[in-house]
């Protein structure tokens, strides 16, 4: 099995078998009823960092078989489409690893009748990405990128349920946007306009437009991001006194830049200069009206480098003629963002899905397919009417609970549990949204493990569904939930616990679960069987309770086995129950 997949990528038929037939399960109501007779839907995995090797040091298992399993077929290049002007530079990226195609100034029809054609689409302010486009992609399209930062004309909420990933180009234009607020705050201080307006109509008003001295003015930053806080850099140079506010700002970041974090109130009571740098959303429509404007110095200075709708403009207009307020004056990174979307890597411009540092994402990257396919694995154990009441994900590490980020993880166990059973495509962007529409509650428990020296972020996953019955009675633990536990070896996600059962199998291709009595010749038999279907075995491993009693076999296998295979396997005198897998 390939280790890179693609990111949102193309369902693909998952099927189930056991030994004995067993009714089609379904989740606690409001649940996620699984596919009729036993089949099982699935898509790939959605996130395929390359997974950096992480050494684990595990006990070598017992009667284990391993052989290599080939990597999948390349996939088709994607199709682009570019709905407004980007440059010839971001242009070119795209044309590395995908077919595009540039249409611009599409009326709203057009582009509802093309983009089902297309993976992605690139779109800049002037394109609305409304519900209903996103509901014309028809499930293919994949990834809107916003070319700049602003991502109001996007419906987010559409694009999470339809698990289409947001992505846009914040650090782009950067430094540009600092370096042309600093030059508005300039000009507005020194009146550069209206004396050049005056002097071209042979005017020379020199006393009337000398305007004032920046050095020693208090100016607010309302947003202090990326811009912002360029901004304020900026500013600090100039000599002015530099206060902001933003509710998600750390302290220690406006600290070390030299600037004050204040309450909105304080801001724009104090400030002889306002510079806009906030997104627009629902909290920040219009939050400069009237009352806003009444709390401001008379003479205030308002530069606007964000988005208009932040400021009602009637409002303005009133402030501007009362004298309240003196005046009012992204191709290569949206590229990269959206390849990185489609080739499977979770961007850290991804607007509209759990966020992540780079470097956690990386390190995370084999945790992530091994937290999908121990909840498609648990899943799959469900038997018949038993619904799905709660699901307990645990995390057990040697690192500090704060230094652990498991949202990517928990929301891959969503999608390892509601995809199989479920006709709605989920991935990374939606599986939470989808897991809460179906009642289905996701708890969290982290360990403390206490090998302090230990480089891995994580020493095992445990999933256990409880209150439910199985169709596979060995993955019942003592407490009477099906339970599975894997981990991470040399970068390859195995599968280490079955109910009370120690096991050792790499989590690729399928899976086939035996529960028999513990004999010599086991091993032999199975394979003999599996062999002569031309079956190949990738992983074989046995776990048991005592010698003599019961033993588990799980075994790794690259193709599905037929019906026959399977209840020759079944026919054996010591196998009293087995299950098939697809992972």
């Amino acid at each position: 099995m390939s280790a890179s997949r693609a990111l949102l990528s193309s369902p693909h038929g998952v099927a189930s078998r056991t030994f004995t037939r067993a009714a089609p399960a379904r989740l606690a109501a409001p649940s996620i009823p699984f596919a009729r007779s036993g089949a099982l839907r699935a898509r790939t995995a959605i996130l395929s960092s390359p997974a950096a090797t992480v050494p684990v040091t595990s006990a070598e298992p017992k009667r284990r078989i391993s052989r290599s399993v080939s990597d999948s077929a390349p996939l088709a290049k994607p199709a682009v489409l570019v709905a407004e002007k980007l440059g010839e530079a971001g242009l070119e990226v795209l044309r590395q690893f995908a077919d595009v195609e540039c249409a611009y100034g599409m009326s709203p029809a057009e582009l509802l009748a093309k983009v089902a054609q297309f993976d992605a689409l690139i779109v800049r302010s002037g394109t609305k990405v409304t519900r209903e486009v996103l509901e014309a992609g028809r499930g293919r399209l994949r990834v809107v990128g916003r070319a700049g930062v602003g991502i109001d004309n996007v419906d987010l909420q559409a694009s999470t349920e339809a698990g289409c990933l947001v992505v846009n180009a914040p650090t782009a234009n950067t430094v540009a946007a600092a370096e042309h607020g600093i030059a508005l705050l300039a000009c507005m201080a020194r009146n550069v306009s209206q004396a050049d307006a005056a002097l071209k109509a042979g005017k020379w008003q020199r006393a009337k437009y000398v305007g004032v001295s920046l050095v020693g003015k208090t100016l607010a930053i309302m947003g202090f991001g990326k811009v912002g806080s360029e901004v304020a850099r900026r500013a600090k140079g100039l000599g002015m006194h530099v206060i902001a506010h933003d509710p998600y700002a750390p302290v220690d970041k406006a600290r070390a830049i030299g600037a004050e974090l204040v309450s909105f109130e304080e801001a724009i009571a104090k400030a002889d200069f306002i510079s806009l740098h906030m997104p627009l959303t629902p909290a920040t429509s219009k939050v400069f009206n009237d009352e806003s404007f009444g709390k401001m110095k008379t003479g205030v200075r308002i530069v606007n480098v964000a988005r208009g709708g932040v400021i009602d403009e009637d409002a303005l207009v009133r402030a501007l003629d009362s004298g309240k307020v003196a005046q009012e004056g992204v191709a290569i990174e949206i590229a990269e963002a959206v390849g990185g979307a489609l080739r499977g890597e979770l961007t850290a411009t991804a607007v509209n899905a759990p966020m992540v540092p780079a470097e956690v994402m990386s390190e995370l990257a084999p945790y992530v397919s091994l937290a999908e396919k121990l909840g498609r694995l648990a899943v799959q154990l469900v038997a018949g009417e038993s619904g799905i009441k709660g699901v307990k994900v645990v995390y057990t590490s040697a690192r500090d609970p704060d230094d652990l980020d498991t949202r990517l993880l928990r929301a891959m166990v969503t999608k390892g549990i509601v995809e199989p059973v479920s006709s709605t495509f989920v991935n990374l962007v939606n599986a939470d949204y989808t897991a809460k529409q179906r009642g289905l509650r996701i708890a969290e428990e982290r360990v403390s493990h206490d090998n302090a020296a230990a480089e891995a972020p994580l020493e095992s996953i445990q999933v256990r569904l409880s209150h439910v019955q199985s169709r596979f009675a060995g993955a019942i633990s003592d407490g009477g939930d099906i339970v599975v536990v894997g981990r991470v070896k040399y970068g390859v996600p195995h599968l280490t616990v079955v109910g009370p059962y120690e096991v050792d199998v790499s989590l690729e291709g399928n899976l086939i679960l035996c529960r028999q009595v513990d004999q010599p010749g086991m091993i032999g038999k199975v394979g003999n069987i599996l062999g002569k279907r031309n079956v190949n075995v990738s992983f074989m491993s046995v776990g048991r309770t005592s010698r003599g009693k019961q033993a588990i076999m799980a075994i790794g296998v690259d193709e599905e086995p037929d019906k026959k295979t399977l209840e020759k396997i079944g026919a054996i005198p010591a196998v009293e129950e087995f299950v098939f897998l697809e992972l």
